[in-house]
């Protein structure tokens, strides 16, 4: 959903596998399961910002666990989420670290997006996600089934 100034839902990484547009500021877009995304909220009125939020999540099969997340039916699961804009300013610019480093956050280890959550969550910075650490996220998910 996009309403200039007023309202911004918007994804900031993901690999769809369909999209559907309902209007101009309206799409609907899908993934298949395991698939991580990053959703982001932004809402104002007349005095400024309202809203602030930034989730990391991985879409889920039928049948698995899920948490709600407003504009995610029927959910996912939720590997890191913060409110307020500090935080989502923080959060964006640890994506923007982990592009600038040649890696895909679609393919980011789970793991390191709970890692990230549970440190700032904690209010201490997340490490850095080496190449070492995901060359071996590459290898595990590759041998599981």
């Amino acid at each position: 959903m996009w309403q200039e100034g007023l309202r911004e839902d918007w994804l900031r990484f993901g690999k769809p596998v369909g999209q559907r547009i309902i209007d101009r500021r309206t799409r609907v877009e899908s993934y298949k399961p395991g698939q991580l995304f990053a959703f982001g909220r932004w809402a104002s009125n007349e005095y400024g910002t309202i809203r602030s939020a930034l989730a990391i999540a991985r879409a889920v099969a039928a049948g698995d666990t899920y948490s709600t997340l407003p504009q995610v039916d029927p959910g996912a699961e939720i590997l890191l989420s913060v409110r307020g804009w500090p935080k989502v300013r923080q959060v964006l610019g640890l994506i923007d670290a982990i592009e600038a480093g040649g890696t895909d956050p679609c393919d980011v280890a789970p793991d390191h997006w709970r890692h990230m959550h549970n440190r700032l969550a904690a209010g201490m910075q997340p490490r850095a996600y080496h190449p070492d650490r995901h060359r071996v996220w590459l290898r595990y998910r590759n041998l599981r089934p």
